[in-house]
Formats: C-alpha cells, sequence, structure tokens
C-alpha cells in the first residue's frame, strides 16, 4: 500500500486505481492532513457544494496547502459535458498526487471511467470493472462516462 493511500485509513472505497491519484469518499480533516503529509498535492472534489459537509472543506484543503478544485458531479444532472470536465481535469492531474472524492465514491469512481480508456487505451470493460472495485454503484453515470468515451473515438 503507498503512502498517499495510507493516509486514507478507513475512507469508503479508498483505493489507488491510477499511480499517485487516491479516489474515494468524503475524507475528514486529519485524512486531509495526513494526505498533505504523504506528498499529496491536489483534492478534486467532485460534491456539489450545496451537499452537507462535516466541515469546510475547501478553506481546510487549502490551510494544509493544498490545491482545491470544486468540479460537481450532481445526480441527475451529469452529461457528457461533465465527463469532458472532469476528462480535462484528470489530464491536468497527470504526474501529480490527487484525492479525487465523491461522498462514497461512486460519481468519481463513473467520471474516471474515460480517462483510462482514452489516454491509457484501456478496454472498456476493464474500465467499468475498475469503476466498480473503487465504489461505481450507478449504471446511469457509467453508461454517460463510457458513451462519453466511446465518442471520441475509443
Amino acid at each position: 500500500m503507498s503512502a498517499l493511500l495510507s493516509a486514507f485509513a478507513g475512507l469508503p472505497n479508498a483505493a489507488e486505481p491510477v499511480s499517485g491519484w487516491i479516489t474515494g469518499g468524503q475524507p475528514t480533516e486529519q485524512q486531509l492532513k495526513a494526505f498533505k503529509a504523504a506528498g499529496g498535492e491536489v483534492v478534486l472534489d467532485n460534491r456539489d457544494p450545496m451537499e452537507p459537509r462535516p466541515f469546510d472543506e475547501p478553506t481546510t484543503v487549502r490551510a494544509a496547502g493544498l490545491e482545491y478544485i470544486s468540479l460537481p458531479i450532481v445526480h441527475g444532472a451529469v452529461t457528457a459535458d461533465t465527463m469532458k470536465q472532469m476528462h480535462m481535469a484528470l489530464q491536468r492531474l497527470e504526474g501529480k498526487k490527487a484525492l479525487l472524492h465523491c461522498s462514497s465514491g461512486n460519481r468519481t469512481s463513473a467520471a474516471l471511467i474515460p480517462y483510462p480508456m482514452i489516454d491509457n487505451q484501456m478496454e472498456q470493460e476493464d474500465a467499468v470493472d475498475l469503476a466498480m472495485s473503487i465504489g461505481l454503484r450507478s449504471a446511469e453515470l457509467m453508461e454517460i462516462a463510457v458513451e462519453y468515451a466511446r465518442r471520441l473515438g475509443v
């Protein structure tokens, strides 16, 4: 287990599907500090800013010396454009140590699907299996992600 992943002991659906990228559910303030101490650089938050949270995450992340990116994936309002924004954000995170999260890992896992399919030529079935192994539970989100990747000629 990497030092980055170790920082998230107890995090729902914590996984490291791409080296240096941790995915999962809502982190605690302590986990964010441990992530920074382990070399973490960026937190990409897929939660809607209106979702209830246990603490002020943007302020806590920035206070810890981490970059904070809000890219909401809102249930019932996810489109191909949402997947495009997430895919472009992931491309910018290449080589950085990042935490990608929503409340449980479901939305983040779905939005990760196009990245390995497009950028790493991973087969669709393998990308979906990976997403399911790290917290994907929504067939609807999976279909939107796969369709986005397919439209790009994968």
